[in-house]
Formats: structure tokens, C-alpha cells, sequence
């Protein structure tokens, strides 16, 4: 079941209440998919989540539920803290589980999960394709998010990747550049191993750009899917073997030079 429920509260009473009224969900329904961030007010100017169930409402205040059952029904794989900085923090997010969550519910997300596990405020700072997995970085100020996220966004950030690959793939600093969607965008491969019984390839790879799906659509490119790539290469029983492994960067909060990265047993290619 999918629907929307957009309303305005015509007289004071409980969010749970209002959009039981204006709805055939029963209100223990309601309830979990408001939890689940699925519910959302107008609050100060600002459109934002709202998930306690027995909140006063006041008239003229807009509610939207966004249930969908298959959505709600999903439970989110485990994330990992891998350093706690105060400020930020870095977590391993696995396959499968969002960097953030949609008008639909944000419980299979890495930032809700880090919001319950540290109860801290948590800001995004950059993201991760939802079938990836590996190393990505928290922020729990506002200050803290844009400074970091400014790292990203002018390139001062070290981003390495390891990928499984279809066929043997020799490369050493190998440079493509290939724009995607009209834009710069260029990663660095450098051949790790090959798998003989398995024909496929190890590569690390360094992205000095971050566009939408740069690596995966790189080594399509190459003619060197990444093995369990749905998009651009073939159906697998796997999950995608894409796992950010690496961040570099100066720390702009501390001025100290940070190295993250994951632990060997962690987000290996063989962890499917």
C-alpha cells in the first residue's frame, strides 16, 4: 500500500489523531511510519520531520504522511563506527543502506542510524550510492558540515575506492576522463590483483571529481563493469563490489592532517 496524506489541521489535536481522520490507517500504523521519519510539518518557515505521534497540532498547521509499507517494512542492514572526533565522526555505511533518507522514511539511513546510535545532531556531508558501501564522514555541528563539506566540494579531499571488475584490467595510473552528463569528471585506476578462476580484477580508485555514479560508469566505459553493477553491466547474485575505502584530508577544524580508512576485514571485496 502507497498513498499520500497532505492535510491542514482544522482545529487543535494530535498529529496521530488528524492523520488517522483523514486516512483509513489504523493509528499504530501511523505511528511506526512516523518513527520511521515518513511524517512531515512546517515548522519555524522550515519543512522538517516530525515523529513524536501525540504532538499538538495548531489549526492551519500542514501535515504530510508519505506510507509506504514496503518502504517501512525494510529493516536496514548494521553500520559501523569507525572514529568518533567529537565534531564528526566516520562510519562504515554497508550495501544496501541509504546516505540519507526520502520524503518516504529515513530508518534504512546512515544518518538517522548515526542520530540514534550517538544522540547527537547529524548533518550529511557528502554521499554514497545506496548499492556501494564504505568509509563516509558525519557531522554533528552546522559549522562542522560546511567546513568539511567544503573539502568535497573544492577537491581537497583524497577519495580512494576499491572495485571487483569483470575481465583482467591492467592499469597503472591509468587517467580517464571521460565527462559524464557534460561535466569534468576524472578517476585515477591502478590494478591491485587478478582472479584467474573468477576472470575479474581488484583496482583501486582515486576520484578527483564526484559525479553520479563516476566510477561504476568509468569502468562500464572501459569495458570493465563493476561486478553486481544492475546499470551499467550485468545482473549478479552479489551486491555491488564498490566500497569506499579511503578518505585523505586536512582537518579544517583542527588543522591536523586526518587518515581514515577502513579496517582490512571490513567492506572487503568478498563481503557480498
Amino acid at each position: 500500500m502507497r498513498t499520500i496524506i497532505d492535510l491542514t489541521a482544522e482545529r487543535p489535536q494530535t498529529a496521530v489523531d488528524a492523520l488517522s481522520a483523514a486516512s483509513d490507517l489504523p493509528k499504530q500504523r501511523i505511528k511506526d511510519a512516523m518513527a520511521k521519519g515518513a511524517c512531515w510539518w512546517t515548522q519555524k518557515g522550515k519543512r522538517v520531520r516530525l515523529r513524536k505521534a501525540k504532538r499538538e497540532v495548531k489549526i492551519g498547521t500542514r501535515l504530510e504522511l508519505y506510507y509506504d509499507d514496503t518502504v517501512l517494512a525494510r529493516t536496514p542492514p548494521p553500520a559501523q563506527l569507525i572514529a568518533d572526533f567529537k565534531r564528526y565522526s566516520a562510519w562504515f555505511k554497508p550495501h544496501g543502506m541509504l546516505s540519507q533518507g526520502s520524503q518516504w522514511g529515513d530508518h534504512c539511513s546512515l544518518l538517522r542510524w548515526a542520530e540514534q546510535e550517538l544522540q547527537r545532531d547529524c548533518h550529511l556531508i557528502h554521499r554514497l550510492d545506496a548499492d556501494a558501501a564504505g568509509l563516509m564522514l558525519i557531522a554533528h555541528d552546522t559549522k562542522a558540515a560546511g567546513a568539511l563539506s567544503q573539502l568535497f566540494s573544492g577537491r581537497q579531499m583524497t577519495k580512494r575506492y576499491e572495485a571487483q571488475v569483470i575481465g583482467k584490467l591492467d592499469a597503472e595510473n591509468l587517467r580517464v576522463n571521460q565527462p559524464i552528463d557534460g561535466k569534468e569528471a576524472i578517476s585515477v585506476i591502478n590494478t591491485l590483483s587478478y582472479s584467474e578462476p573468477d576472470h575479474s580484477t581488484l583496482v583501486s580508485v582515486d576520484i578527483e571529481t564526484g559525479r553520479k555514479h563516476q566510477i561504476r560508469k568509468h569502468l562500464a566505459h572501459l569495458g570493465h563493469p563493476i561486478i553486481g553493477d544492475r546499470l551499467y553491466g550485468k545482473p549478479a547474485s552479489c551486491s555491488l563490489q564498490l566500497t569506499a575505502r579511503f578518505l585523505e584530508f586536512d582537518c579544517p577544524l583542527t588543522r591536523r592532517r586526518m587518515t581514515l580508512e577502513l579496517p582490512g576485514d571490513i567492506g572487503s571485496s568478498n563481503d557480498a
